[in-house]
């Protein structure tokens, strides 16, 4: 008896460490979601309170919608979030299947060099950064934050595709060199198809941050026609006054896509990260 209860208690103990992270971690974006369709005055009376029939009020999306550019903004990060999604990815894919797959003299010092772009933050080159995107007449434009996030992603994106086609039984491989299949089509109709959750984890990693990001922006787009979600926002936000009820509706509406993007790759995401647990 003693022996089945330690096994349920433990059991109950992850669970409850697990609940508290998950209101810990819900509890900001809850928040944010309550504040949004409540009045100025029931946002600073009871922040804590869901809205309610006489604190309801919508004026923050009135003002974010009809008074400022928000789909501009909106689209701006859509297009520098899924063109670095689709370079990370692919190009992503393409070089841990060089660096896992065929050995190569240089191999092992490339993928040191790789890891080392993951251990060092990318914005301690800001100034080497925006010197190279002025000499290129880059300044101002989508595609200078587009080629940063690639880089950025570029190096999570080859070590955790490269370990997950590290597992890939060799057999498997060989059987369809053996019948004649080329390089090129392996990769495209067996590999890619086997990796998919690791390409779901490797997808939500690199847009949150990308999403979210207000650092770059500000530094290499910040021209009124390449403002960001992150960016747009802050014309809301004053020396002085702050318009809170749109400050809010504006972070709402941009955690629609991180939370569409989470459903639709929720299932490839857990199985990766589980398979990425176990086989590591």
């Amino acid at each position: 008896m003693a022996a089945n209860r330690s096994p349920r208690v433990s059991t109950a103990a992850v669970h409850a460490v697990l609940l508290v992270y998950t209101a810990i971690a819900l509890f900001p974006i809850v928040l944010v979601l309550f504040n949004a369709f409540k009045s100025r005055k029931a946002i600073f009376s009871a922040p804590l309170m869901p809205p309610t029939s006489d604190t309801f009020s919508l004026i923050g999306f009135d003002t974010v919608l009809t008074r400022s550019d928000f789909g501009l903004y909106f689209g701006n990060s859509l297009t520098v979030t899924l063109a670095t999604l689709f370079l990370v990815v692919f190009l992503g894919a393409m070089a841990a299947w060089a660096l896992s797959e065929y050995s190569f003299k240089g191999n092992a010092v490339l993928a040191l060099y790789l890891a080392v772009g993951i251990m060092i933050p990318i914005r301690l080159g800001t100034v080497s950064i925006l010197r190279l995107i002025v000499s290129l007449d880059l300044i101002n434009t989508l595609a200078a934050l587009i080629l940063v996030y690639t880089a950025m992603g570029l190096p999570l994106s080859i070590f955790i595709l490269s370990e997950f086609m590290r597992q890939i039984p060799k057999e498997l491989k060989d059987s369809a060199r053996c019948d004649g299949v080329g390089e090129y089509r392996i990769f495209y109709r067996i590999i890619l198809p086997l990796v998919r959750p690791a390409l779901a984890t490797v997808a939500v990693f690199t847009m949150v941050p990308i999403w979210n990001d207000l650092w770059f922006p500000l530094i290499l787009a910040p021209g009124d026609g390449t403002r960001t979600i992150t960016l747009g926002v802050q014309q809301f936000v004053g020396q002085y006054v702050t318009d809170w009820n749109a400050v809010l509706a504006s972070l709402t509406l941009a955690i629609i896509p991180v939370l569409v993007l989470y459903a639709f790759f929720s299932r490839q995401l857990i199985a990766g990260l589980t398979q990425g647990a176990v086989k590591g």
